[in-house]
Formats: C-alpha cells, sequence, structure tokens
C-alpha cells in the first residue's frame, strides 16, 4: 500500500462514518417527509459512490490495469458533481418550474464526457494513465457553477424570507464546494479529493440546516395550536347559553327579532370558528364586522350597555380575534353593572402607526396589583401576545377602579414589520 493510499484511508474513514451516521440520523429522523428524505439518502449514497470513485481511479491509475476502466471512472466523477448540487438545490426548492433547466444541465455535461468513451472532445487518458483535458473538458466546471448560482440565488431568497442565523448556511456550502474545486484545481490531493470532503461536509451542515427549518416550523405549528386553544376558551359558554336563551325568549314576543339574532348569531360563530384556524393578518374591517354582530347580540341581552365606533383609519391588518375578545372582556368585566354603560372602539393613524382604542366606562381595576388568572387576563395577555409576535407592535392596559379601562393597540405602518401580509 502507497503513502497516498493511507492518506486516503485516513481521510475516508472518518467521511464514511460521518456519512452512515447521516443515513441513520435521516432514516430516523420522523420529522423528515419521505420526498426530502428520499434526496437526503440519494446525496449520501452519492457521496459514498464519490469516495469509492476517487479511491477506483487511483487504484486504476496506479497500477495501469485498463485505460478504458480509468476513463468511465473518470467520466462518473465529471457527472456525479452536478447531479449532486441539483439535489441540494431540490432540498431548497421541492417544486419549482425551472427544475428542468438543471436536469438540461446535468443532461449537457453528461453527454459531453461520455464522448470521452470514443473522443478526445472532453478529455483522453493515454496509454500510460495520463490525462489530457480536451476543449470541452471545463464543461463540468461551467455546469457546476451555474448550478451553484442557481443553488445560491434559492438560500439568498430562503435567507430573506426566514431572516434566522442558521440561513447562513446554504451560502456557506456554496463556499466550501468552490474553495474545493479550486483547491483540486491548484493543490490536487491523490486519491481523495478536496471537494469530495467538501461534499460530505456540506452534506452534514445542510442536514443540520434542514433538521432546523422542520424544528422551526414545528414549534410554529404548536404556537398556532396552543393559540387556537386558548381562544377556543374565548367563545364563553354562558355567552351561547345566553343568548340561545335569549332567542328562545324572543320567539314568544317578537319573533321577527328573534330571526335577525339567530342570523346574527350563526353569522357570529361561523367567523369565530374560522378566525381560529386564521395562521395570517386580516384586514381590519372584518375584525370590525365580527366585533359588531357580537356587541349587537350583547346589546339587545343588555339595554343598558352600548357599543360606539369611531373608525378613521380601516386600511391596515391585524391578527384575527383581538379587537372582539376585548370588547367581550368590557362587557362581561365592567360595563354590565353600570345603569348606562359605554364601550367606544375607535382607530386612527399616528405618525408612524396604527392605534386600536378600546375604551369603557366599566369598573375598572388597579393595573398595580398583580393580574389575576381569571378569563379575562388570560384573553389580554393572549392577544397582546399575538400583536407582539405578529405585527411588532405593542398592548398597552390603563385602568383605575370605578373609572373604566382603555386598552390602546399600536402596529407599525411599516408593513415589512408585520408578519403574513401578502
Amino acid at each position: 500500500m502507497t503513502d497516498e493510499m493511507r492518506i486516503g484511508l485516513i481521510v475516508s474513514v472518518p467521511l464514511l462514518l460521518q456519512l452512515s451516521g447521516l443515513l441513520f440520523a435521516v432514516g430516523m429522523d420522523s420529522s423528515v417527509g419521505t420526498v426530502h428524505k428520499r434526496i437526503l439518502v440519494a446525496i449520501q449514497l452519492m457521496n459514498v459512490s464519490m469516495i469509492v470513485q476517487n479511491f477506483g481511479e487511483y487504484a486504476v491509475g496506479y497500477s495501469g490495469i485498463s485505460v478504458l476502466l480509468l476513463t468511465i471512472v473518470r467520466i462518473y466523477s465529471y457527472i456525479a458533481c452536478p447531479i449532486i448540487v441539483v439535489l441540494f438545490i431540490y432540498l431548497i426548492r421541492k417544486k419549482s418550474r425551472f427544475r428542468w433547466v438543471s436536469w438540461t444541465l446535468v443532461g449537457v455535461d453528461a453527454i459531453i464526457y461520455l464522448t470521452a468513451l470514443f473522443s478526445d472532445v472532453a478529455f483522453r487518458v493515454s496509454a500510460n494513465n495520463q490525462f489530457y483535458r480536451g476543449p470541452l473538458g471545463y464543461t463540468c466546471f461551467i455546469i457546476s457553477l451555474l448550478l451553484l448560482i442557481q443553488f445560491t440565488y434559492y438560500s439568498i431568497k430562503e435567507c430573506y424570507r426566514v431572516k434566522r442565523l442558521e440561513t447562513i448556511i446554504p451560502p456557506w456550502c456554496v463556499l466550501i464546494i468552490l474553495g474545493s474545486v479550486l483547491l483540486d484545481l491548484f493543490f490536487p490531493m491523490r486519491v481523495i479529493s478536496y471537494l469530495t470532503i467538501g461534499m460530505v461536509s456540506c452534506s452534514v451542515l445542510y442536514y443540520i440546516w434542514f433538521h432546523l427549518q422542520l424544528v422551526q416550523k414545528h414549534k410554529q405549528a404548536l404556537l398556532v395550536e396552543q393559540r387556537i386553544q386558548i381562544m377556543m376558551t374565548q367563545i364563553q359558554p354562558h355567552f351561547l347559553y345566553n343568548t340561545l336563551s335569549t332567542i328562545q325568549a324572543l320567539c314568544r314576543i317578537d319573533p321577527e327579532k328573534a330571526s335577525d339574532v339567530t342570523e346574527k348569531f350563526g353569522t357570529y360563530l361561523r367567523q369565530n370558528l374560522d378566525s381560529l384556524g386564521q395562521p395570517n393578518l386580516i384586514p381590519i374591517e372584518k375584525e370590525l364586522e365580527h366585533t359588531k354582530l357580537y356587541a349587537e347580540i350583547e346589546m339587545i341581552r343588555f339595554p343598558n350597555i352600548v357599543v360606539e365606533y369611531d373608525i378613521q383609519d380601516d386600511r391596515f391588518l391585524i391578527p384575527a380575534l383581538i379587537i372582539q375578545p376585548l370588547v367581550e372582556n368590557a362587557i362581561r368585566h365592567g360595563v354590565r353593572i353600570r345603569d348606562e354603560g359605554r364601550v367606544v372602539v375607535s382607530t386612527r393613524k399616528v405618525a408612524d402607526r396604527h392605534e386600536i382604542v378600546i375604551k369603557d366606562n366599566g369598573k375598572g381595576f388597579d393595573a398595580t396589583e398583580p393580574p389575576k388568572t381569571d378569563g379575562s387576563h388570560i384573553g389580554i395577555n393572549n392577544v397582546r401576545e399575538r400583536v407582539t409576535s405578529m405585527c411588532k407592535g405593542t398592548m398597552t392596559v390603563e385602568s383605575k377602579p370605578d373609572e373604566g379601562t382603555t386598552i390602546t393597540i399600536r402596529i407599525p405602518v411599516d408593513p415589512s414589520k408585520q408578519k403574513g401580509v401578502r
């Protein structure tokens, strides 16, 4: 065994251990979908084949067994590299209308290097196993560079969309591959190529990045589920029961009004359930419409209260179910005790922000005391959390006992600070 072969084994054993561990991790990772799992497995198998190819090329070239065999081994290396890059692209953009461009480039690359079996256009191997590059001998490098540019474009686009630190991994992989190619061109190793080492390293880094993406999506799904569970508590059973009782009573004394309340109640329930599954921001007009339905039903049940609106700004987006729960809290925990209970919902645009104000003349509370763990404060905290996370906005609560409560929501005008805007 030559010294070069020993060095190749020392380098390749850790690479093979990494790939075997990565294959096991991918196979056991239930968060990875079937299609992505197949792509990841294909990348690892291609990397294994490149290690075998590197050893095969060295062994055949050193022994001088066959010029044809050495040519075939060389052809495989030139065809395999662009395929691996395309598989990396698939992990970022599984669905792309330009995928045919990538595979066309791979096909052109394969055709050109297969000509080495009968032509010197790409390269040739002499009788003494010397390698000579032909006029199209750099096709693999050019096509791989074009694919890397496409890969870089998708990577940068993903970085801009996600805006998280781990998104630097795909561009970093591009730099590793480019650096490996340059090292192979100017400082080649005899057995294992720098490109093979770079591809294995990128595979490990790429799986880490891909798994972080899946973990983030899972966390977001859990947050959505938690928000839905919290918002479900805001559909108060007592409101449903009392409204049905009101409708029942109206059926005897005012059937026409009973029909009107039933229609509003049905629309309210449908909109409420639709809002529970709404992950994006919605126009404020839609939320105000939902709030008005709720308020109209409550004003029928409680003639002593009135809900008024002063809408000066209605051209922005907000999370679903943030105004209606606050109006509900104002009625349930504040103005119902008043002979003339009053809730005012107002909106306006102030400089660089939109403001939503819900003000009531209810019983109020001492804002300096620790918040209670009842449904009202859970609802307020849920609204505040969604305003902060989805809009980068703020919510303040001002209240005094026996004077009332004022809740102010401030949302930045800059649309880039609002997640979910389309």
